[in-house]
């Protein structure tokens, strides 16, 4: 995994993934105490940056692949860039996706031409249900973050913040990325240790399932004891991945871990000033730079906000805290 497969990977999503915009607020500068700059991922086609993977890894399959088809296995976000991306290539798509997801991922997902199987996040291993149907079908298994190709394709978010930002001038801050497994936040590392050096990536997590921050903390993989009871169901994984953990490792800081109420609520403050609509797990790191400034350094932050596929009752529940 280095920085070549990235830019190789920037130049297959080119004319097909877009170049989403960096949003300020002097409101959410006041809130912060710095200034604050909003990648907002949120705004990708399928309404996450998982389209970037998606498209980078299936458009990476020979013919043969193309064909037999591909499976993944996604509460929702991975679940629906590949759909849209095996689609546009014209190959077979299965997703697994546990029943609990929100309903707005499963039809979207059905929706985008995919066979939805539905299983049991708390009793049921979607590994095991993945390699199995891969297996009897003949499918290529696209894993959600623990892919080279998903990887580089995540990857290329940090290619545009290093140029968006320069552009804006700021070319020194850290970058708090939302993070589950970490294909986003050690693709982003990956990109800007070599187009942005000065700036350092920081995975935010939510309460109860912060796997990344105790591994990066104990310098080992850690797992969380539960995989279920969170809104911020988009970036709940098991742990982190074996190909990102070294890349985090050696390139991210410290991880920082917010609560749901402070997701809840910095949904309403995008919604009201960024006038963006985003999903709890997708307002983890922007949360974290409104929130936690005393865990941030300098004078700008830069926040991924990764997705905008949220149930109409929970953004509601956003809504009320305005």
């Amino acid at each position: 995994m280095n920085l070549e497969m990235i830019r190789a990977a920037a130049k297959r999503l080119e004319g097909h993934v877009r170049t989403t915009p960096i949003l300020t607020s002097p409101f959410l500068d006041e809130i912060a105490g710095r200034r604050v700059l909003v990648k907002a991922e949120n705004l990708q086609h399928t309404g996450s940056f998982k389209f970037r993977g998606g498209w980078s890894a299936v458009s990476a399959l020979d013919n043969g692949a193309l064909k037999n088809g591909v499976i993944a296995y996604s509460s929702g976000n991975h679940a629906q860039g590949i759909a849209l991306a095996g689609k546009a290539h014209g190959a077979p798509v299965v997703i697994v996706m546990p029943a609990n997801a929100p309903q707005i991922k499963i039809d979207n997902t059905r929706a985008l031409g995919a066979e939805v199987v539905l299983y049991d996040r708390a009793t049921e291993d979607r590994d095991e249900i993945g390699t199995t149907i891969a297996s009897a079908r003949g499918m290529t298994l696209v894993k959600p973050f623990d892919d080279p190709q998903v990887i580089a394709g995540q990857g290329t978010t940090g290619l545009e913040i290093a140029r968006q930002a320069a552009a804006l001038g700021v070319t020194e801050a850290e970058v708090i990325v939302c993070c589950g497994g970490g294909g986003l936040t050690s693709g982003i590392a990956l990109a800007l240790a070599s187009e942005a050096p000065a700036m350092r990536v920081r995975p935010a997590e939510p309460e109860g399932f912060d796997d990344a921050t105790r591994s990066l903390k104990a310098g080992k993989i850690l797992r969380n004891a539960a995989l279920d009871g969170s809104i911020c169901d988009a970036i709940v994984t098991a742990q982190p991945g074996d190909l990102t953990f070294p890349i985090m490792q050696a390139h991210c800081g410290a991880g920082i871990v917010v609560t749901e109420q402070e997701c809840l609520t910095t949904m309403g403050l995008a919604f009201e000033r960024l006038k963006v609509v985003l999903e709890p797990g997708g307002a983890v790191s922007l949360a974290a730079a409104l929130f936690h400034s005393d865990e941030i350094k300098g004078d700008a932050v830069i926040a991924v906000t990764t997705g905008g596929n949220v149930d109409p009752a929970v953004f509601l529940r956003a809504l009320e805290t305005l």
